[in-house]
């Protein structure tokens, strides 16, 4: 399977697919397509496995294009201003995600949900308990508000992040709550009474806007009905 990437702050991708190959969505996220293609709307995996995506920000029905004679592209556009981010995993190599990140997967990519056991990352991680989680093998987009800074952490090394900018990680890095010390810090720097804590070895994505942050900006010049 072929892809481009096209765009920078409101980006598409083109999904190249040949005969038999396939690519799934959620519900409602193709954008445009051209050739010959099959639309097949289900829960893909039966109820539990949909529910539990609905849990992770996603829809319960999955869409799935497939390829039926030639070649066809299939366009997806992010909700939000933002970035795509490519991931090409192989088997059984998987990536935790924030809710609502899935874009579109090969149709041999698995997406599930991903609970958080730890009582202070679920309760104050900014995305609480309930991530997204994608195994391979194939290639995965993630959509991504704002831009995306990709860094490796060394075993042991610990990168303190405001929650909501967490945007992808991968399974080895440990990822933690710590609260913010002094009472000057807490109450004034901006940044709330926690940090989340991501320790390596292992890969981690971290977004430049988080969707909430955007929202509430917003929210100061959206007219408010009066009564």
């Amino acid at each position: 399977m072929k892809y481009e990437i096209f765009g920078t702050t409101m980006p598409t991708v083109d999904v190249h697919l040949s005969q038999g190959e396939a690519v799934y969505t959620e519900s409602g996220g193709m954008a445009w397509m051209k050739g010959k293609v099959k639309m097949e709307t289900n829960t893909k995996g039966g109820l539990m496995a949909g529910l539990g995506r609905a849990l992770a920000g996603e829809s319960l029905f999955m869409t799935t294009y497939t390829c039926l004679d030639g070649e066809a592209i299939v366009t997806f556009a992010p909700e939000a201003p933002g970035h795509i981010l490519a991931q090409h995993l192989a088997a059984g190599e998987s990536l935790i995600c924030q809710k609502d990140a899935f874009m579109c997967a090969e149709n041999s990519v698995k997406l599930e949900m991903h609970f958080r056991k730890k009582l202070g990352a679920g309760f104050f991680g900014g995305e609480g308990f309930i991530l997204q989680k994608v195994t391979g093998p194939g290639v995965v987009f993630l959509e991504i508000p704002g831009e995306v800074r990709e860094y490796t952490l060394a075993a042991g090394e610990v990168m303190k992040v405001d929650p909501g900018h967490i945007a992808a990680f991968e399974p080895t890095v440990s990822y933690d709550i710590a609260r913010v010390k002094g009472l000057k810090n807490v109450f004034f720097s901006g940044e709330g009474l926690f940090l989340a804590t991501l320790k390596g070895p292992g890969k981690i994505y971290l977004q430049s806007m988080p969707l909430s942050n955007l929202a509430a900006k917003l929210a100061r010049y959206m007219p408010v009905k009066s009564s």
